[in-house]
């Protein structure tokens, strides 16, 4: 299912400055790069199929391999997987990130770096989907996309990032334009209250994150509820890979 992807593997260090490595995998050699980082369930063949999506846009697409079996869905494995990987996810944390953050800054300019043109788009979803509003703030990263964000899972008024990091990113989308926010709005890990955290922090006069809400109780839009969500969902990956052609190609 990987056929085409190169693989490499990334060491850089977590916020802590401890550090860590992760299998990268990478396709195509397009000027604009789109990042996608894995959300729970693993890289299976839904993700992949996004991965597609934006491949045949003529997008370089880059998936870190960060935790799981590749190719298939293990969400109960790659849930005690990651309370394992405490260090690097804090899945409860509010007021902050988790460490990997910074780990994903680093792969974030290394692809900048790797080539000077090349101009990088960040996708995030579930667990990952609040890395991409603090992606954002990094002068590598032009364009996010931020699907079903969740963190902190336990409280859903609270967001996954802290002051600073909330000031930073608003910052940088006022002089790179716009992200998305994503979600079903029956969505049960990431609830209306958290489509309104992110609104208060980053909006005002100014709609620094365009919210997204789509009919239904699907959870992962891009991926593995994509299908059941219909033209809703449809409409919303197409909106997606018009918004990162339009800001990076």
């Amino acid at each position: 299912m990987l056929e085409g992807y190169t693989k490499r593997q990334f060491s850089a260090a977590l916020s802590d400055g401890h550090q860590v490595s992760h299998d990268v995998y990478s396709r195509g050699d397009g000027p604009a790069t789109i990042i996608i980082i894995q959300e729970l369930p693993g890289i299976g063949p839904e993700t992949l199929s996004l991965a597609d999506a934006f491949f045949t846009r003529g997008f370089r697409v880059v998936m870190p391999h960060l935790l799981g079996p590749l190719g298939k869905v293990s969400l109960v494995g790659n849930l005690i997987r990651v309370f394992c990987m405490r260090r690097q996810f804090k899945l409860f944390e509010k007021n902050q990130s988790s460490p990997i953050v910074d780990w994903l800054k680093a792969l974030c300019r290394d692809e900048q770096g790797s080539n000077n043109t090349r101009r990088i788009g960040v996708v995030g979803m579930c667990l990952t989907g609040n890395f991409a509003l603090s992606l954002i703030a990094d002068d590598a990263v032009l364009a996010a996309v931020a699907s079903q964000p969740s963190l902190p899972f336990n409280d859903q008024e609270a967001l996954h990032m802290s002051t600073d990091e909330i000031a930073a990113a608003r910052a940088s989308i006022d002089q790179k334009g716009n992200v998305l926010a994503l979600r079903f709005e029956g969505d049960p890990l990431c609830r209306a209250p958290k489509f309104e955290a992110i609104d208060h922090a980053f909006n005002d006069e100014t709609r620094r994150v365009e919210m997204i809400e789509l009919p239904g109780k699907g959870h992962s839009v891009l991926t593995l509820d994509l299908i059941k969500g219909g033209a809703p969902a449809r409409a919303a990956l197409d909106k997606v890979l018009n918004y990162f052609e339009s800001r990076l190609q």
